[in-house]
């Protein structure tokens, strides 16, 4: 493994320095059926479709032959795995999930929690990853590592390290990108609940760096307000849009 992990690192920031982001996925949290989720007066699939909408327009804006997807741009139901599902048949580069924070109704304080946070997948769900991954790693399994090595052999040892590098990437560049969002939303003075891992199905089996962000509480009243104004979404679009310019510098150097 010593021997074999020089070998990869080295060559791929050798021979990949061209690499560059070209297609980013963004999911538009629930819809359809899947929309119970609200505040006084708005949806959390309304709001998470408005702010989706809106990054994915200023990235086509401010990012020169960059391609953006939407899992969805109308209020319809798309099951969860089919949504990470046409990321990795996309090979897409990014992947972003855009939801609303909510408490529970029955909690006393429900109004009071507030504050934005990012989710990367947890480390018990890494196993799903494996069939998206052999997949949908363009850079190495299906480039570097299929000229250099003969290509994938699941019951070769060399291949296995290949495939948990390339996992460990995955998750070093998502926690990356979630830290990146948290630090631009706190710069503008939002409550910074940070970085967080958990067992998230739509971000189990991601074949590329993959994020899921709560933009605020839509069981709060105040934050509500702000995240379904024009105002407000315009700066939770900055603030995603920053990270991820910031982001792509990075990975593309």
């Amino acid at each position: 493994m010593f021997l074999v992990y020089p070998l990869v690192s080295f060559q791929y920031n050798s021979e990949h320095a061209s690499y560059r982001i070209k297609t980013i996925v963004i999911d538009a949290g629930h819809g359809g059926k899947d929309g119970a989720t609200r505040g006084l007066t708005a949806k959390e699939k309304d709001v998470a479709l408005q702010v989706a909408l809106r990054l994915g327009k200023a990235l086509t804006d401010s990012i020169s032959d960059i391609k953006v997807v939407y899992t969805r741009d109308e209020d319809v139901f798309i099951p969860l795995y089919e949504r990470i599902g046409m990321a990795n048949r996309l090979k897409a580069d990014i992947f972003i999930s855009i939801h609303c924070n909510s408490m529970p109704s029955n909690m006393r304080n429900r109004a009071a929690s507030k504050g934005v946070e990012t989710f990367v997948s947890g480390f018990n769900r890494l196993g799903e990853q494996n069939t998206a991954v052999r997949e949908n790693a363009s850079i190495l399994l299906e480039n570097n590592y299929q000229e250099n090595y003969g290509g994938y052999d699941p019951k070769d040892p060399e291949s296995f390290i290949i495939l948990s590098l390339l996992k460990n990437s995955y998750r070093d560049q998502s926690i990356r990108l979630a830290s990146l969002v948290q630090q631009e939303y706190a710069a503008t003075g939002r409550v910074d609940r940070g970085v967080k891992e958990q067992s998230l199905a739509v971000l189990a089996k991601a074949g590329m760096p993959a994020i899921l962000t709560e933009i605020g509480f839509i069981s709060n009243p105040e934050e509500e307000e702000y995240i379904t104004s024009e105002n407000g979404q315009n700066e939770i679009v900055s603030c995603l849009l920053k990270a991820i310019q910031a982001y792509k510098k990075h990975v593309e150097l």
